[in-house]
């Protein structure tokens, strides 16, 4: 699970880099704030502390998956709505976030194999639509385009967050796994020691 887990960091490490790059151009290009109000748009609890290391996977794995299909339709509707011209810097950052983000989810589904639990789709009541009606009657109205940009910003940082999740979980689990070892080693030496004494 080690070598798993070093992957998985790696990729995450990369992934996070390539999210604040993904934000940086998108703020360029439309011109938004630093400071825009972040919402949660993957209604995933974080992996907290009580869990133990086959749910706190599960529940970043099952954010991951979620975070991939917003962005997949962030992608498609912004194309149409938007345009989809000539690929520039910024679509070609976010194809690369796209395709990194699928290696993390690969990587976290083995570590959720590795720990015995299966990869599913934690089951939620709210599925985040897009902020807009696709039969607007003015698909092009600053109201709308506004509305659908901050959808696509917050969805990008959405990404970010669970990457950031991700990578935080990842540094606890070898502490995890050290602590299980320092339970088993003095029973270890214990009985090693008794049978020296029977000698």
């Amino acid at each position: 699970m080690a070598g798993t887990r070093t992957r998985a960091a790696a990729v995450a490490a990369l992934l996070q880099e390539e999210c604040s790059n993904l934000l940086a151009l998108y703020r360029e290009k439309e011109d938004f704030p630093v400071d825009v109000a972040e919402v949660r748009l993957v209604p995933v609890a974080p992996p907290s502390s009580q869990l133990d290391t086959r749910d706190k996977l599960l529940h970043l794995h099952s954010a991951l998956l979620q975070c991939h299909t917003l962005l997949e339709r962030a992608i498609t509707k912004e194309d149409e709505m938007l345009g989809g011209g000539e690929k520039g810097k910024y679509e070609k950052q976010r194809e690369m976030v796209k395709n990194r983000l699928s290696h993390l989810i690969i990587s976290t589904g083995e570590l959720l194999k590795a720990a015995d639990g299966s990869p599913i789709l934690i089951p939620h009541s709210d599925d985040p639509e897009e902020p807009f009606s696709p039969s607007h009657s003015q698909p092009r109205s600053p109201t709308v385009l506004f509305k659908l940009k901050l959808w696509i910003y917050q969805i990008y940082k959405e990404v970010d967050h669970w990457t950031k999740a991700v990578i935080a979980t990842l540094k606890e689990l070898p502490a995890e796994t050290d602590r299980k070892r320092k339970r088993i080693m003095p029973a270890t030496r214990s009985a090693r020691i008794t049978r020296s004494m029977r000698r």
